[in-house]
């Protein structure tokens, strides 16, 4: 046999995928899902990627390398995001095949991400050591599809660890990336040690073990830190109200009315002291609170009787250059019923707040039914709320660590999220959304108070802890306590400093592993 008859039976058989390398890739995105909520295993997300890496560890070509990839993200990602077809065919008014459709596009788009990372390993590999290009190269893609295209870091990696409470203090350092960047980097130790079990992988086992200790060890530490600082703070009451207003008839005018009188129920029933906080969900106004009406003079009487502050969130409407704007926004009352301050969202959901290609693709309008298209915000800006400054995020902003690093470079003292997730259902997406809310916290040491309607509200201290939460889809409310404190991060300074890292160090690689292949091609 001539060298070209071995080398095109090399490339067939290299062509050919596996049963097992489909098995192992495929259990990979099988427990990437099982990592996040609702069945919320975190400690999964440590062995996740294991099986990719053994279905990879014979790969040369590129293209066996992305669809093995590839395979993993469209599990992990059908597990994660199969709510957006419930989103679209309840809500959007379209045929469950065209739900499903839709919901596997994005899925696919999003693993393109895993595909390349699959593919970069198989590229880099030879020349440079897995535990090092891995991390490296995952938190590239992560940061590009948090930012890409509007971006999208719906459950990126480091997420499945919210309810590690050690682990999670880390992200006051270097964010969910961070985190992710560790979970990728204890998956590739533990490869290592399962194929080689050599000294230098029993090395690498231990660094890891060390570096994972010193986590471990500056989580202790700075919980104890933020402990001690919530002693000495300054407290306020707050009320969160879960009105539980079904979605179907939320935007009825016929039970405005209704919605009203079930928030001043709620409210009313467990009220704070004077001078306390209370909070009500996304747009559990059901009318534009500028237009005086008796439903507005009842919501401003509101704080007047129980003399707190009053944050909910309504609809609001200026001149625009062509037409009237329409906003999603967040109002703050005074005690005295005064309006102190008017926020409006700045971060629009694509195909929930606003329609994109709309002239394109004219029946995903229907989407924004009840809801139009609204206008972005001038920015995130906090409320005054007498001494206080307070940070409001609205639904999906909850997610975005950047609107709660900008509230705190702005001094706010409290992160308020309101949201409406009735839109979920009872699936997994108002879980997940909980979950990733809790590290704005942990990023910029406030606490974080978040108001849902059909739920989960939660309060949420400076740790992640989630002292007081709501079930979901049931009328309730939360009487509790938060403090001002006033402790600077690493990470409201400096944002995403290890994504930047990342991309240096990925470049060298790729610059240090192209001179060592014309070195061995020459």
């Amino acid at each position: 046999m001539n060298k070209k008859e071995s080398k095109g039976i090399r490339n067939a058989s290299d062509r050919k995928i596996d049963r097992p390398s489909i098995f192992f890739a495929l259990l990979s995105g099988f427990l990437l899902f099982l990592s996040f909520p609702k069945f919320g295993l975190g400690f999964m997300a440590w062995i996740a990627f294991v099986p990719l890496f053994i279905a990879l560890r014979n790969v040369v070509s590129m293209r066996r390398a992305l669809l093995l990839g590839w395979l993993t993200g469209m599990t992990a990602c059908i597990g994660v995001l199969y709510w957006i077809a419930y989103v679209i065919v309840n809500y959007g008014n379209m045929p469950l095949h065209l739900g499903v459709a839709i919901m596997l596009l994005l899925a696919s788009y999003l693993s393109i991400y895993y595909a390349l990372f699959a593919a970069g390993m198989v590229y880099l590999r030879k020349n440079v050591p897995l535990y090092f290009v891995a991390p490296v190269l995952w938190v590239c893609l992560e940061y590009a599809k948090s930012k890409l295209f509007t971006g999208f870091p719906w459950e990126n990696l480091g997420y499945s660890q919210f309810n590690n409470i050690f682990f999670i203090q880390i992200a006051d350092l270097a964010g969910v990336f961070g985190l992710s960047f560790l979970i990728i980097l204890l998956n590739a130790a533990f490869f290592e040690i399962i194929t080689e079990r050599s000294k230098k992988s029993f090395v690498l086992a231990a660094a890891v073990l060390l570096i994972w200790s010193g986590v471990y060890g500056y989580g202790v530490v700075r919980i104890n830190q933020s402990n001690q600082a919530m002693k000495e703070a300054p407290e306020m009451e707050v009320s969160l109200i879960q009105g539980n207003i079904d979605q179907s008839i939320k935007w009825n005018a016929n039970f405005q009315e209704e919605t009203i009188h079930i928030y001043e129920e709620l409210s009313l029933r467990h009220q704070a002291v004077n001078g306390g906080l209370m909070v009500w969900p996304e747009t559990a106004v059901p009318f534009n609170f500028q237009d005086e009406n008796e439903l507005q003079h009842r919501v401003k009487n509101l704080p007047v009787k129980t003399k707190s502050w009053f944050i909910f969130g309504s609809m609001s409407y200026a001149p625009g250059k062509e037409d009237t704007d329409y906003f999603n926004s967040a109002y703050l009352l005074s005690p005295q019923g005064d309006i102190r301050g008017k926020y409006d969202k700045v971060h629009l959901v694509p195909y929930g707040e606003y329609v994109p290609l709309r002239t394109l693709f004219p029946f995903i309008s229907r989407l924004a039914a009840g809801i139009g298209d609204f206008a972005e915000g001038k920015g995130f800006y906090p409320l005054t709320m007498g001494d206080r400054k307070v940070g409001v995020m609205i639904c999906y902003e909850g997610i975005l660590p950047e609107a709660a690093r900008m509230y705190k470079n702005a001094a706010a003292e409290l992160l308020v999220n309101i949201t409406n997730d009735a839109w979920f259902g009872t699936t997994s997406a108002p879980y997940q959304h909980l979950s990733m809310s809790v590290f704005r916290a942990v990023e910029t040491r406030l606490y974080l108070v978040r108001a849902a309607n059909t739920g989960i509200s939660a309060i949420v201290d400076p740790t992640g802890k989630v002292i007081a939460r709501t079930e979901i889809f049931k009328k309730d409310e939360i009487h509790g306590r938060v403090k001002f404190i006033r402790m600077p991060t690493l990470y409201a300074k400096f944002g995403d400093w290890l994504a930047g890292g990342s991309f240096i160090c990925l470049a060298v690689l790729f610059m240090v592993n192209f001179k060592r292949r014309k070195r061995n091609v020459s």
